[in-house]
């Protein structure tokens, strides 16, 4: 049985049942889950548990009663609850809602959205983005423009059909269809009409064309003055969105330069662009975009980084500060298409990729920031830090890492050390309390070490730098509360009556202030410190 995720909840019978029934919270849920993509509620299921309780039954006319429920406390939701008996015989109400096909609500006039394994409220301006977004039938089934089936292109749909057949994401029994019954099998045609989706991927130039919102691709090239000096545009419409990407990679040659770093006696030759995180980007771009809104991608490249700007918001629910962790589909057939021809991750998993890709390089994560009309998605050429490329190679050889413990060591590689706050949010974690998912076994091999502790826990892989010949200067990012306690008792010593900037200072300026503010506080509440004067103006002296 799966565990709660974007289709899949858990509730208690306590939730419907006695003196503890709250329908408002199962109404709430429904609400998600029909604004979404639709799911299920297992209804008797305690969370974290597989099965329900050994010999629980349930009462048919419970069933009854959760329609009813249902049905008066939700708009445009339909519910579809059965009984299932589970291996160890307990019984449990499988409670079904199917997407809806208008915008779902609760009676009083909530609106909810099911993103990831959690239930979130639209308000505001984003309930009319929630209208707009869910139109009563899909972009990619609209078969408006009458195009016929017979009209695909011959080429494109011999590829496609080889590529299918090819992949191992496919079920043999897909494998086995029929040119004309793959075409229905993934929505590209409805009876003897193509659909949207049909003809972006498989029709003519001319068709592609006249759908209006098929992809146009812009390639500029600027200089380090912000002049631009190349321009290479995808605008004829003869290739398919699948075929873009494979066509942007080969013809702008700036993405395939290299260049070389030292490795002691040797050199290593590094890509400019990981081709891997480019094609990823590319099939970002074409497979989330809206296609109900016009607009062209533009790939922006400047001497220190690739930026790649999408036209339309991210998906509702999904915000630049949770890439990490949250995801929407925009459009399902066409990224069912890219996930099963291997051209895209798994849902969910396209964004780590990059970020495990431009860690192992010793270059920054990619940055994500969301404008008025627009995506722009950053990644940097410069590698920071040379060094960490063989240290995460050789940590991973040796250990061999999930993709969460590389993600993790990169960032820490790449710094002096965070604190538990930092890299929580580095991570895009709501909390420091779920970092262990993402250090994993690090700690455990000594790969990374700590100081302090609760959320000053200080994180960083020192030790391990050293031995992979990662010499560094020393500095006093990572000193320990009671040492640098002793260094600010020192400095006023030599220099009583100073400023928090000015003993700042002089203890050195790698320190964070709002280390150097916790000590001096504690210094101050203890009682050896004495505090003249308030904020800006405070001045500190030995007691």
């Amino acid at each position: 049985m799966s565990l709660e995720d974007e289709r899949t909840d858990r509730k208690s019978l306590r939730k419907i049942t006695g003196k503890t029934a709250d329908w408002n919270e199962i109404a709430k849920d429904c609400v998600c889950f029909a604004n979404g993509q639709g799911g299920r509620l297992l209804i008797g299921i305690e969370d974290g548990e597989a099965l329900p309780r050994p010999g629980q039954t349930i009462k048919p006319e419970l069933l009854d009663t959760l329609r009813k429920r249902i049905g008066e406390l939700t708009v445009n939701v339909q519910a579809l609850p059965q009984i299932i008996t589970a291996d160890n015989s307990g019984q449990f109400i499988e409670l079904t809602i199917p997407r809806s096909l208008s915008v779902a609500s609760t009676c009083d006039g909530r609106y909810f959205l099911r993103v990831s394994d959690t239930c979130q409220p639209v308000v505001g301006d984003d309930v009319l983005r929630l209208a707009n977004e869910r139109p009563g039938f899909s972009w990619e089934t609209m078969t408006q423009l009458g195009i016929p089936r017979t009209a695909v292109d011959a080429a494109k749909l011999d590829a496609f059909v080889t590529g299918i057949r090819a992949s191992s994401r496919v079920k043999a029994s897909v494998k086995e269809k029929t040119p004309h019954e793959l075409l229905t099998h993934y929505g590209l045609a409805d009876g003897a009409t193509l659909t949207n989706l049909g003809v972006l991927l498989l029709g003519g130039a001319l068709d592609r064309s006249r759908l209006g919102t098929a992809p146009i691709v812009q390639f500029l090239k600027y200089d380090e003055r912000g002049q631009k000096v190349n321009k290479l545009p995808w605008d004829d419409y003869t290739l398919s969105p699948v075929e873009l990407v494979s066509a942007i990679w080969q013809e702008v040659p700036d993405f395939r330069e290299s260049y070389e770093i030292a490795e002691g006696l040797y050199r290593r030759n590094v890509p400019a662009f990981d081709e891997k995180v480019v094609r990823e980007l590319l099939v970002n771009a074409l497979v989330h975009r809206p296609y109900t809104q016009r607009g062209d991608i533009f790939l922006n490249l400047h001497p220190d980084r690739l930026e790649v700007v999408n036209p339309g918001r991210l998906p509702l629910g999904v915000m630049p500060q949770t890439i990490l962790h949250a995801s929407r589909r925009r459009n399902d057939a066409l990224a069912r298409v890219f996930h099963d021809l291997g051209l895209m991750e798994r849902e969910g998993s396209g964004f780590d990729m990059m970020y495990e890709r431009q860690l192992a390089y010793g270059r920054p994560a990619p940055t994500l920031t969301e404008g008025q009309d627009s995506v722009h998605v950053t990644v940097r050429r410069h590698i920071l830090k040379p060094p960490v490329i063989r240290l995460i190679e050789t940590v991973d050889k040796q250990f061999q890492l999930t993709q969460r413990e590389r993600i993790t060591l990169g960032l820490l590689a790449l710094s002096e050390g965070m604190t538990a706050r930092e890299l929580a949010k580095s991570l895009e974690l709501p909390e420091t309390g779920t970092l262990d998912a993402w250090l994993g076994r690090l700690p455990d091999w000594g790969i990374v070490q700590t100081s302090g502790r609760t959320q000053g826990t200080r994180y960083f892989v020192t030790p391990l730098l050293h031995d992979a010949d990662l010499t560094q200067l020393t500095t006093l990012t990572r000193i320990e509360p009671h040492r640098l306690s002793e260094l600010v008792r020192e400095d006023l010593r030599r220099y009583p009556d100073s400023k928090m900037g000015d003993v700042h200072k002089r203890i050195g300026k790698e320190i964070k202030r709002s280390q150097l503010k916790k000590v001096m506080a504690e210094l101050v509440h203890t009682g050896t410190v004495v505090m003249q004067g308030e904020r800006n103006g405070a001045r500190y002296r030995l007691a």
